[in-house]
């Protein structure tokens, strides 16, 4: 072997493959904790008394993720409604529940220095609720879907939204109750961030193998480190303002997913990861492939039942027929002549008559043999009738047609084929040749010759090539 010689491989070598797919990990890992990143400069770097005091802007933010969350929750729902997957009615809910609660903080942004707990409150309860109702969904994940009674209709979904209109409630209450202040902010605030570290560490554990389900513990992964940055940061400063910004772009990751989810099979469970879809696409094209091959090998068995004559095995009219045609077609445009054969076996009758129609078959089996041994291996006969026959020899004069004639004619005369029990069956065949150019240049000129020199090899006496 030359030393040149490269060998190719399709599958990587398993060392490569798994440094690559470790690399891939560090690289979702490393995308995963950005957040992190900026959470450590600012609490690091940055003076936390600096603050950004903006009212207006803090309620045209929240307005449009109250908006952005009620088309996600719309969204969620009618996948939920499609696939009835548990995970999507939780999720549904996580995003109504965000929505309901989450807008009130919005809403009394201009109580900020009247009641500031009222401001607050409303914040860590939106990530605590939706929180508790991911991780829910969660723990219902490939769990069958609902039955569709449940999907139907909106009165499941009206029902939990007065239920969060309750908590609505209890969050004023807290504001202006006596627990209200910074230690139960931060309890809410941590106890997101315990329920948002659950989920995280389930997906770990259950790793399942959904593209979506990365999208969505990356989305999880975010919301944990937005209540680390409300941990550390304090109301208007930058790290408030940065946990803010990392929430939305969890939410907005996890919005996309559903969204995805919405755009294809309207389920997490069934969008496969990319291994996946190449298994898949590896199998089907296998199937394709062997599909491909097993309707070729049915359309040769078909066409070929289509142009052969059941009993004997030789073409049929029709393929006879179009044969002809096709060579008048060739011999009128380059004026090379062929030749055919009219065959008819002589008083086939009688054999049929006295030895009875299975015997008769058997001789129609035995003479096309006995065609076939004294033709060209590239000529063919075609049954054209009950014991007439048609051979059709391409790029053959006259005289060569008639030598091949006489052959068949001696070959069948010497024949006996089997009859009844210890009796053999002896039979002869009349043949008429036509030319092309000679006789016509149509096929029905063709063939009406032919029959004609057939007729008179038969007035003849039978057992006779006529080319006249």
């Amino acid at each position: 072997m030359s030393a040149t010689t490269a060998v190719q491989t399709d599958k990587p070598l398993p060392f490569v493959r798994f440094i690559t797919r470790s690399y891939a990990q560090l690289v979702l890992v490393a995308f995963a904790l950005v957040p992190a990143y900026l959470i450590g400069y600012l609490h690091f770097f940055q003076n936390p008394a600096l603050k950004f005091e903006n009212h207006p802007f803090h309620e045209i933010a929240i307005a449009g993720a109250t908006f952005e969350g009620l088309f996600v929750t719309y969204v969620t729902w009618q996948c939920y409604r499609s696939s009835g997957e548990p995970l999507l009615r939780w999720m549904t809910l996580g995003f109504l529940g965000f929505v309901l609660i989450y807008a009130l903080h919005g809403a009394f942004t201009g109580l900020a220095h009247q009641n500031i707990w009222l401001f607050l409150l409303y914040g860590p309860a939106s990530r605590l609720t939706m929180s508790i109702l991911l991780l829910i969904g969660l723990l219902s994940y490939h769990r069958p879907p609902d039955p569709a009674d449940r999907r139907a209709g909106a009165r499941y979904l009206l029902s939990w939204a007065a239920i969060l209109l309750v908590v609505n409630v209890l969050v004023a209450l807290l504001a202006y109750s006596t627990v209200a202040g910074v230690v139960l902010l931060r309890v809410m605030e941590a106890a997101a961030l315990i329920f948002s570290m659950l989920n995280v560490a389930i997906l770990m554990l259950r790793r399942p193998r959904s593209p979506l389900m990365l999208v969505y513990g990356i989305s999880i992964m975010s919301f944990a480190l937005s209540s680390v940055a409300f941990l550390l940061g304090s109301p208007w400063n930058h790290m408030w303002w940065l946990a803010h910004v990392i929430f939305a772009s969890g939410f907005f990751l996890l919005s996309y997913g559903v969204v995805q989810a919405f755009l294809t099979t309207r389920s997490f469970a069934t969008i496969y990861s990319r291994e996946e879809l190449n298994a898949r696409l590896a199998q089907e094209m296998d199937r394709t492939k062997n599909a491909l091959k097993e309707l070729h090998r049915t359309n040769q068995k078909l066409a070929h039942l289509a142009a052969t004559d059941p009993l004997t095995g030789a073409a049929n009219r029709r393929h006879f027929i179009a044969c002809l045609e096709t060579e008048v077609i060739r011999a009128q445009r380059d004026g090379t002549p062929f030749s055919l054969l009219a065959l008819d076996l002589d008083n086939f009758k009688w054999v049929n008559d006295a030895y009875g129609h299975q015997v008769g078959d058997t001789v129609l089996q035995g003479f096309v043999r006995a065609c076939l041994d004294a033709m060209r291996p590239y000529d063919g006969v075609a049954r054209v009738g009950g014991e007439e026959f048609m051979v059709l020899l391409t790029r053959t004069s006259l005289d060569a047609a008639l030598a091949i004639g006489e052959r068949i004619r001696a070959a069948t005369a010497s024949t006996t084929f089997a009859g009844e029990i210890g009796r053999k069956v002896s039979i002869t065949v009349s043949i008429g040749i036509s030319q092309f150019g000679r006789d016509g240049r149509t096929s029905d000129a063709l063939l009406r010759a032919a029959d004609q020199r057939l007729y008179h090899a038969k007035s003849q006496g039978r057992n006779r090539v006529s080319t006249v």
